[in-house]
């Protein structure tokens, strides 16, 4: 609720002295509106955790277009100190990092299904048996840093291929409509939606990630 931050902001900048840091966990709301209310916005930034935030460490830190750069190097250091793995956004941009990039890859997984392959085809193959394997590892730049001679060398081979395919991604889905209740029928057959089984699921989920995070060590 931006209102509400925004309320809630404005009334604890005249509850705390100019040193505290006025922070913020959100995946889609823009330091500068959510802070707009206060009037000492250097101070201001977004600390978005990602869920579950005790078993993945990420913290992006964005900026207000007026955060002093000490700021962001104090937030930088808390999270750091507490076990958190702090990323630095250089300015404030909609939807952040993360969330950019997973918002790509939700909109091209709608897209394959739209134009006929299964759910559970681009969730296994394409995610569980392919680039799942390799993001989970490490980054796809680095993957591919390792895969070929050099990024330099993989750019010479693809960047034509991949200008290619990327002209053919289309406009982004509206996420409603018949394509929705398929997507959704398909996933509640794969996944079933009662309360006991997601409990399992997301037990199941954190088991992995912490064997994850023992194997990134």
């Amino acid at each position: 609720d931006l209102e509400a931050k925004q309320t809630v902001f404005h009334e604890v900048e005249n509850l705390v002295t100019e040193s505290v840091i006025l922070s913020s966990s959100t995946s889609c709301l823009m330091p500068s509106n959510v802070f707009s209310c206060v009037q000492n916005r250097t101070r201001c930034i977004i600390s978005h955790p990602v869920n579950p935030p005790y078993y993945v460490r990420l913290v992006e830190l964005v900026p207000h277009p007026e955060t002093l750069p000490a700021v962001m190097d104090v937030a930088y250091s808390l999270m750091t100190e507490v076990g958190q793995a702090p990323v630095r956004l250089s300015k404030e941009i909609d939807g952040f990092a993360l969330n950019r990039v997973q918002y790509a890859i939700i909109a091209e997984s709608w897209r394959l299904v739209q134009v006929g392959t299964n759910v559970s085809e681009v969730r296994y193959w394409c995610w569980v048996m392919g680039a799942g394997l390799l993001l989970a590892y490490q980054i796809i730049l680095k993957h591919v840093q390792n895969l070929n001679n050099c990024m330099e060398d993989y750019l010479q081979r693809y960047s034509e291929g991949m200008k290619r395919v990327l002209s053919t991604f289309g406009p982004v889905p509206d996420f409603s409509g018949e394509p929705a209740a398929r997507i959704v029928k398909e996933i509640c057959e794969l996944i079933p939606a009662e309360q006991e089984h997601l409990t399992v699921r997301r037990e199941r989920r954190d088991q992995l990630l912490m064997e994850l995070a023992k194997l990134k060590k």
